[in-house]
């Protein structure tokens, strides 16, 4: 009887509840793209893709990354030397930048925004690299920064600036947003 007790209370023919998920091969290549543009550490990158890609959890995403050979970066300690100092930043300073993405259905473009002291950061994904994509991912990004974007990098892309110039150029929507909000714009040559 008391062997039976025993049994009893153990659950050995009951199936365990799997609560893993599987990425698709979309979302694998948006999460190495992300991971590869932005070169933020696995919970930074966790905590960003979970916005658009719901069931992500921490440990799909470090199976991804050592998959597709992105592991986290090793602290390596070095000899001391003299360190260039990097240019100090308020916040609310900006890049915001483009990749694309390659899918089984076809490609994507990746834009990103990320504030070069705190990190913040936001990233959507577009069908077209196009210039009402580019106005509309700003202002989402206008719309979601908790706090006033004062200064924006950008390259010269024509999703952001005009390439011609000259009295007869019409003014870049992306300008505009500028001008409405007060913002800065800084350009990579």
């Amino acid at each position: 009887m008391e062997q039976e007790d025993f049994m009893s209370g153990c659950s050995y023919g009951t199936p365990k509840v799997r609560r893993s998920k599987v990425l698709t091969e979309q979302e694998e290549q948006v999460v190495i793209a992300f991971r590869k543009l932005t070169q933020l550490p696995l919970d930074d990158c966790l905590y960003t893709l979970q916005e658009t890609i719901h069931h992500l959890s921490r440990s799909t995403l470090h199976r991804c990354f050592q998959r597709h050979g992105c592991p986290l970066e090793k602290v390596q300690i070095k000899e001391k030397v003299a360190k260039k100092q990097f240019k100090a930043y308020s916040i609310s300073y900006f890049h915001i930048d483009i990749a694309e993405v390659q899918t089984a259905q076809g490609r994507l473009y990746l834009f990103v925004a990320i504030d070069r002291t705190s990190k913040f950061c936001l990233a959507r994904l577009y069908p077209f690299a196009s210039k009402s994509a580019a106005v509309g991912f700003l202002q989402d990004l206008i719309a979601f920064v908790p706090y006033k974007i004062h200064k924006i990098l950008t390259d010269n892309g024509i999703q952001f600036t005009n390439r011609k110039g000259g009295e007869l150029a019409f003014e870049h929507m992306f300008d505009r947003i500028y001008e409405q909000e007060g913002i800065d714009i800084e350009r990579l040559n």
